[in-house]
């Protein structure tokens, strides 16, 4: 069964719309440009993501969200713990967040 892995970003006060909208890309391009070495294809089924828009108001500071999809927790883990391209996002993200908060399910798990 796949994972599906969400993302939110709050970005420094500091941050430029310039640099928000380069890491908001450049987090969905990482769909099209991670290579897994196994396979040497794409792994990542899916990538979205936008601005909050939420009237709830209970976003706890963060303004923007991505959801991406894996077809296997192997997949996942090789793209959080391994993949160069998402190390060098995390850096090039890490100069303009404040912070990031990760959450990863698969569908209709709901085990502790």
């Amino acid at each position: 069964m796949g994972v599906t892995h969400v993302v939110l970003f709050q970005f420094k006060a500091s941050a430029s719309p310039e640099a928000i909208n380069d890491v908001s890309q450049r987090m969905l391009g990482l769909k099209d440009s991670c290579i897994h070495p196994t396979s040497k294809r794409t792994y990542i089924k899916s990538a979205s993501g936008g601005t909050n828009n939420s009237p709830e108001g209970v976003n706890n500071g963060f303004t923007h969200a991505f959801v991406m999809e894996f077809e296997t927790a192997e997949d996942r883990d090789y793209y959080v713990n391994e993949d160069p391209l998402h190390d060098e996002f995390k850096k090039i993200a890490g100069k303009v967040l404040e912070k990031a908060q990760v959450i990863d399910f698969t569908d209709g798990e709901f085990k502790l």
